[in-house]
């Protein structure tokens, strides 16, 4: 079903289909569990036929708190309606006519907030696109993607009308793969080619899949510690229990999809000037395995470190004059 045609009428019906009763005995203001008679089982199977219908995650029907129809279908209409006009690049200056256009991806665990307040700090005639993975920001109702083929195919489709004049790519951490991969695709096809692309605190491809362990299947408890010794998260997010719990399930995906893709046996070189950049104290990557990416470009720009670990970029302004200025010199 389609956003347009959902509606009350529609509902009422899953719901007296479950309960086998006529669609009129559902009564918009009728209590689910009081004079619905609606236990805990019914109501599963209510939930399970209401993202069938509706095409909503799961356990959507328990997190809206509703114990009327009215009340689920106005909590169904709003979350649809968010879904529907959510989007995964989100642009703090637009312009009409950009000169440039530099795309940033996300670590992992992280989202479009890393790159808060560095659209000040690039030139005005630039329009920086924050992407945003599914299942946090404004796409927490989307499902995540665990798969690194997919979650470039999902931001293919999402910057390709933007990528009509020059562009470059920057990603960080898992960002830095996504922006790897996404030129890889757009060099395959015979696509528009991002004049530059820096990776940030992630090595070159290497080895098997997995070959820097595999986060994604630890323990909650050790996967918090993990995090902790290693510099791959802001400390008040693993202090906080109830913060942690949020954030787990979306750390356990996106090392899933680090875990799991299997690098390319004999890549080729890209056509595209490629900068590396990195924490002097990052515990994750190492000098060596950052120098690596030599190998995967025609045009290696060389290496830039900074003071600090794996997240050196917060609050780095010299990073930012140090990307325009690769891009110029790249573009001139």
């Amino acid at each position: 079903m389609t956003t347009a045609s959902v509606n009350i009428e529609e509902l009422r019906a899953v719901i007296a289909g479950v309960l086998e009763v006529e669609p009129e005995e559902v009564i918009d203001e009728a209590h689910f569990a009081d004079e619905l008679e609606i236990d805990s089982l019914l109501m599963l199977e209510i939930s399970t036929r209401v993202e069938t219908a509706f095409d909503v995650p799961e356990n959507t029907v328990v997190i809206s708190g509703a114990s009327t129809l009215a009340e689920l279908h106005a909590f169904l209409v709003s979350n649809l309606a968010d879904k529907a006009s959510a989007r995964p690049v989100i642009r703090p200056r637009p312009l009409s006519d950009p000169a440039m256009r530099l795309f940033l991806f996300h670590h992992a665990g992280g989202s479009h907030l890393l790159y808060r307040g560095w659209a000040d700090q690039f030139p005005r005639d630039w329009e920086l696109c924050l992407l945003e993975a599914p299942g946090r920001g404004q796409l927490q109702t989307v499902p995540l993607i665990d798969d690194c083929d997919l979650l470039v195919d999902y931001f293919h489709t999402a910057i390709a009308p933007l990528l009509d004049r020059p562009f470059g790519f920057f990603g960080h951490s898992m960002g830095a793969l996504i922006a790897y991969q996404l030129t890889r695709r757009l060099h395959h096809e015979g696509g528009p080619l991002p004049a530059w692309l820096g990776v940030s605190a992630y090595g070159a491809p290497r080895g098997e899949a997995g070959a820097d362990g595999r986060p994604h299947l630890m323990s909650d408890d050790e996967l918090r510690g993990w995090l902790w010794n290693v510099g791959g998260s802001a400390p008040q997010l693993l202090d906080n229990e109830a913060v942690w719990r949020t954030f787990a399930p979306v750390f356990r995906n996106d090392f899933k999809l680090l875990d799991t893709w299997a690098p390319p046996r004999t890549p080729e070189p890209l056509p595209v000037p490629l900068s590396v950049f990195g924490g002097r104290r990052d515990k994750l990557i190492g000098e060596d395995r950052l120098l690596s990416w030599q190998a995967f470009t025609t045009h290696f720009r060389g290496l830039e470190s900074y003071e600090g670990d794996h997240f050196y970029l917060v609050n780095n302004r010299p990073l930012a004059a140090a990307i325009t200025a690769d891009i110029g010199s790249a573009t001139a």
